[in-house]
């Protein structure tokens, strides 16, 4: 699909970034940002949440719908969670580190900045958070940015909580970890500027290079987070929700208007069709000797197979609208979102254990006429009720062609069913947080990444990749100190970047090591007290116990540097032991040699000494 064609279907799309801060504690208590291991939980317990109305009396339909499924919502806790997190203390004074963040990134994206921020509760309806609601303020709005000469606006940047962790799902509970609840996370919003999806993803890379910039985000997956809101002319708003990727941002564009065209023209379809909803039947009694492994468990179970003509709808349910996602798919979302693991319809039978036989019985017991389909929902009676009514509700929706919803990304750039898309009575005040004042003097605007790579490429001699590298590195500051005292600006980068790099995909936890430490180990390096080789064995040790000393780091290492006589004794050894392969090999002979030699002074003497020595003393040889 061209741009000229999205451009044809009136394609709008804007996008909400959610980012965490990296600040020392979390954004309403002082309790620490790290992530933990589920096994680490010391303790656990249970909350069941509960729809409440806004100010004005009204009932957000999407907290409506998750609180009808009564699910239960474990906590696991940590020797650090304190009571705020578990909703049973007020929550403290807004974190002044993230304040100033969030100012700081307002004016990066050119925003006016409120002058006192009021804290509001935005309700949250899937147990992700203990008090049923995120707390959030507004620091900025109507801002922009240009990308590839085009403006595109950022309505508002909010500075809220995030949510805890999924753990877990099981039917009836879900599990969540309270270590991630209450990290400070910025959410920027687009307008809904961007009409097609190549524009959409390079708006996202912007903005995360802005993010970036301030040197002062989370890194890693899980850490930065966006949602797309698309529509087109004849459709409506679909939120999509949980992109991990930015290279998924166009697919998931792409796949959502594929989407919304093929449920208009099942809409259009539906017009020229005699269509009715029929009454669910039970058909338990015709598929009691069924092969089909889910109906066999649920009657088995006690439970019920329930079937529903959907009259006009033969040929429609097995129309695909995304990559492996079907109409029928989409039926099939309501029915999972209402307990039942699934259904059958009938642009897909026979199949799945069901035959020829007991689908024409199926069809007889429902009245299903040549342009019908019908689906079957096997399990417990009340799941199966609840299920077949959301079908139902879903199947007459489609008459009107594409409902405003809440979806879930999925891999591929196909998305499911969430819930229906929010409404304003999920805001309301919150009351236990005064207003914040903002002071916009405290936040200084930091380099943009891109300006700080180009500058690292052109005033240190680095390649493309080491300055990119170490310009986006949370080792960025080291690497100013260190170049600032005449360091050797490649050392530096390099080990900043690739040894930091290596030793990560090594297990060694360098997130441990403290900045003064990793710059003495480059500068004593660049004085020529200590080896390169021995870099990585130092840092090493100094990653397993951050509180030893360089020197003691050194030693454990056993990296103390060697001086030039102890080389020059090593080097002659090795020639010595090897004079035959020298003599008839010559330079030949080098690479085996250094190899030997490497071995008894890695770590303590220069790779680069050892080298020009070991030639030097090959070459003697054949002359004499």
């Amino acid at each position: 699909m061209t741009g000229d064609r999205y451009e044809e279907l009136g394609l709008v799309a804007g996008l909400e970034i959610h980012q965490q801060l990296d600040t020392d504690t979390k954004l309403f208590c002082r309790c620490p940002t790290t992530l933990r291991e589920p096994a680490a939980s010391t303790d656990r317990f249970v909350r069941y949440l509960h729809p409440t109305t806004s100010e004005l009396g009204e009932v957000d339909a999407a907290a409506l719908e998750e609180a009808q499924r009564g699910q239960r919502f474990e906590y696991l806790t940590y020797e650090s969670t304190c009571l705020v997190e578990a909703d049973e203390e007020p929550p403290h004074e807004l974190n002044p580190e993230a304040l100033t963040i969030a100012v700081q990134l307002a004016q990066m994206l050119q925003m006016s900045i409120v002058d006192v921020a009021p804290v509001m509760r935005k309700l949250v309806i899937d147990g992700s958070n203990t008090s049923g609601f995120q707390r959030t303020a507004l620091i900025g709005k109507d801002g922009q940015i240009s990308v590839d000469g085009v403006d595109v606006g950022i309505e508002d940047l909010l500075l809220e909580e995030e949510a805890a962790q999924r753990v877990d799902t099981d039917t009836g509970e879900v599990t969540y970890s309270l270590d991630r609840l209450g990290i400070p996370l910025v959410e920027i919003g687009t307008a809904p500027d961007i009409t097609h999806p190549e524009q959409a993803e390079a708006v996202a890379a912007e903005i995360g290079m802005i993010l970036r910039s301030t040197g002062a985000v989370k890194r890693g997956l899980g850490s930065i987070r966006q949602d797309v809101n698309v529509s087109i002319a004849e459709g409506a708003r679909v939120e999509i929700k949980g992109v991990q990727q930015l290279q998924e941002i166009g697919a998931i564009v792409r796949a959502e208007v594929d989407r919304q065209v093929g449920l208009l023209a099942i809409r259009d379809e539906l017009d020229r069709r005699d269509v009715t909803i029929g009454t669910p039947v039970d058909v338990g009694a015709v598929l009691s000797a069924t092969d089909a492994t889910v109906i066999r468990e649920a009657l088995e179970a006690g439970g019920t197979v329930l079937g529903v003509r959907l009259g006009g709808f033969d040929g429609l349910l097995g129309r695909t609208l995304q990559p492996d996602r079907r109409f029928g798919s989409e039926l099939a979302d309501h029915a999972r979102k209402a307990g039942a693991g699934g259904l059958f319809h009938s642009d897909e039978l026979p199949a799945y254990g069901l035959d020829t036989a007991e689908m024409e019985a199926v069809v007889e017991r429902l009245g299903v006429a040549a342009d019908d389909g019908f689906v079957l929902i096997a399990a417990e009676d009340a799941v199966a009720e609840a299920a077949m009514e959301a079908v139902c509700a879903r199947a007459a929706a489609a008459r009107e062609g594409v409902p405003e919803e809440t979806r879930a990304a999925m891999e591929g750039g196909a998305s499911r069913y969430l819930r229906p898309l929010p409404g304003a009575a999920r805001m309301y005040p919150e009351t236990d947080v005064p207003p914040v004042s903002v002071d916009r003097s405290v936040a200084e605007v930091p380099e943009l990444l891109r300006d700080r790579i180009a500058r690292y490429a052109s005033d240190y001699g680095l390649s493309d990749d080491l300055a990119r590298g170490v310009a986006d590195s949370p080792w960025r500051e080291v690497f100013d100190a260190v170049v600032e005292d005449g360091v050797d600006p490649t050392l530096a980068a390099s080990t900043l970047t690739e040894t930091m790099t290596m030793l990560r995909r090594e297990g060694v936890t360098v997130s441990r090591l403290h900045p003064d430490a990793v710059q003495a180990v480059i500068e004593r390096t660049d004085g020529g007290s200590l080896a390169r080789e021995a870099i990585a064995p130092v840092l090493t040790a100094l990653a397993a116990d951050p509180d030893r000393s360089v020197d003691a780091a050194i030693e454990a290492a056993d990296a103390g540097g060697v001086d030039a006589a102890a080389v020059d004794a090593v080097v002659e050894a090795v020639v010595e032991a090897n004079a035959e392969q020298v003599q008839t090999e010559g330079m030949g002979a080098f690479s085996a040699l250094m190899g030997e030699a490497m071995a008894e002074l890695r770590g303590r003497a220069d790779g680069e000494a050892v080298s020009a020595r070991l030639r030097a003393a090959i070459a003697e040889r054949q002359v004499d």
